[in-house]
């Protein structure tokens, strides 16, 4: 079993388009897996055409078992379930700041998930905060959808900072090329930079409109175009992280 947070400092990278393309090729492979919206914009939840339930809350998440028992909701895939986002995850840290072991706190709340799903997947907000550092403590894996440009290559490198000195593992960090637009020289060179090196995934996401689509759709991209070039992406990006998930 694994959790699997997509996260990055930056927005506007695609860390939701991730999840939920992961989420859906984790089910379609017959593991039972549950996607965590933990965004307060709640995109993820929109692709899925799924709603928070009206008395849910940021306070009810960290109390955990029977509060989000209750909240998760199935999606029209099977092996797939959701947990929707809620508007009041605006309010995590506040939340998480009156609480003892405040940076553990998230981890406690998804372990006894782990007994019933074989993957969890987070789409977390970005910046870092205090609800950060519960998820970067809660993962086995943290994916980091990067565009290659100098400002991903700055974002990224406070990221590490921040994991050295919080002393958190930071083997668990594996970086995937996001948005790539071959065209571009400073792509190509930024990837050249990072060739070679550990836990950089060998694949990279395109930046084509089909996955600007899902909006439209409402769907994970292989669900509605399963031959396109950036569905072929997401699944063999699939592929190869289940290789770190052995």
């Amino acid at each position: 079993m694994a959790i699997i947070a997509v996260y990055n400092i930056k927005g506007g990278v695609g860390k939701t388009a991730t999840s939920v393309n992961l989420s859906y090729l984790s089910a379609v492979s017959g593991n039972r897996t549950l996607l965590c919206d933990l965004d307060p914009q709640g995109s993820a939840s929109y692709y899925f055409r799924v709603k928070s339930p009206k008395k849910f809350s940021a306070g009810k998440f960290l109390k955990g078992g029977k509060h989000i028992e209750s909240s998760i909701r199935g999606t029209d895939y099977d092996n797939l379930d959701i947990l929707p986002a809620d508007f009041t995850y605006r309010n995590f840290d506040l939340a998480l700041v009156e609480m003892k072991k405040s940076r553990r706190r998230i981890n406690k709340v998804l372990k006894p998930m782990t007994d019933e799903y074989e993957h969890l997947f987070l789409d977390c907000p970005p910046n870092i905060t205090l609800l950060s550092e519960n998820i970067f403590h809660a993962a086995d894996i943290l994916l980091i959808p990067f565009i290659p440009t100098t400002l991903s290559l700055l974002s990224f490198s406070k990221l590490l900072d921040f994991f050295k000195k919080s002393g958190i593992d930071r083997k668990k960090l594996f970086v995937l090329f996001s948005m790539v637009e071959k065209r571009k020289n400073i792509h190509q060179d930024m990837m050249r930079r990072f060739k070679g090196r550990k836990r950089i995934l060998n694949i990279s996401i395109p930046y084509l409109a089909d996955v600007e689509k899902m909006g439209i759709y409402r769907q994970p991209l292989p669900a509605f175009r399963p031959n396109s070039v950036a569905s072929q992406a997401y699944s063999d990006l699939w592929l190869e992280l289940q290789e770190y998930l052995k």
